[in-house]
């Protein structure tokens, strides 16, 4: 941040589980889920357990991730890796390489199994930090 009188501000995020994916590298990985994302399972740390208990399969919900292997300094990429199309800054494309590198997936629950999800259609890779889950919301005058 520039400015007089403004610092860096600095928030705790703290991982509530981790991705369980037969994905385990970057290059190996649909660039969206809806890109031929694998089913994968996401395996909760046991203090959110209460947290979990109305989510059911069939449900979407919307995943965040934190890309721990994304570089945080890029703030520019050719969209897709493609060099033929122009420079763009990443706020602009879905990169995983960015200042804060939080993933946003849109994936949907095939199973409940304790502190386990089972859900299809995601491309993080293995091992990957989960953040936080929200429900996917009906529009408006569905709600």
């Amino acid at each position: 941040m520039s400015g007089q009188g403004e610092q860096e501000r600095c928030f705790e995020v703290r991982a509530i589980g981790r991705v369980e994916s037969p994905l385990t590298a970057r290059a190996g990985a649909p660039r969206q889920g809806d890109e031929g994302g694998p089913e994968a399972w996401l395996v909760f740390d046991a203090p959110v357990e209460r947290g979990l208990r109305d989510l059911t399969a069939g449900q979407e919900v919307l995943l965040l991730t934190w890309l721990d292997r994304a570089d945080r300094e890029v703030l520019a990429v050719h969209p897709r890796g493609d060099r033929s199309r122009p420079e763009t800054g990443v706020f602009a494309t879905r990169s995983p390489d960015r200042p804060n590198p939080i993933g946003l997936h849109r994936v949907t629950v095939l199973a409940v199994d304790g502190l386990r999800l089972r859900v299809s259609g995601l491309e993080a890779i293995d091992g990957t930090p989960v953040l936080d889950v929200k429900p996917v919301l009906p529009g408006v005058g569905e709600r």
